[in-house]
């Protein structure tokens, strides 16, 4: 049974049919939001005001793609922890653990999200290794 929603309502859209979000699929959110509803197309859809970053986007939504929004309160939630951002720089120890015969040296590696274009330069280098390795 679809939860019964009203103009005003705060929703949250599904990113299934969301084709041009960046990353990789499975790390990608499953929904986004939260938007207002603004106005309700039958029982079976809902419109939304959607942010700048989403303009793009058709702002009509069938209801099985929209779930509520339910803001936390943190007084409710005292020990509830924020997730940590990640560091610039990660550093990598040097460690006797084999891994396919070889060992891991110290080493710094920058965040992903530090690197402009990263998931292209991983993309290429992922590639690069598949034929060097095809080839041997």
């Amino acid at each position: 049974m679809e939860p019964d929603f009203k103009e005003g309502d705060q929703v949250l859209v599904s990113t299934l049919n969301f084709n041009n979000l960046k990353g990789p699929k499975k790390m990608r959110d499953s929904f986004v939001g939260p938007f207002t509803i603004i106005k309700l197309i039958g029982k079976n859809a809902v419109e939304v005001k959607l942010t700048e970053e989403s303009s793009s986007k058709h702002p009509v939504f069938p209801v099985s793609l929209v779930k509520p929004y339910f803001q936390t309160e943190e007084d409710k939630f005292p020990s509830r922890k924020k997730n940590p951002t990640a560091p610039d720089i990660v550093e990598v120890g040097y460690s006797q653990d084999l891994f396919k015969h070889k060992t891991a040296h110290k080493d710094k590696w920058l965040a992903e999200d530090a690197i402009p274009d990263g998931n292209l330069h991983l993309r290429r280098f992922r590639a690069s290794r598949r034929t060097e390795h095809s080839h041997q």
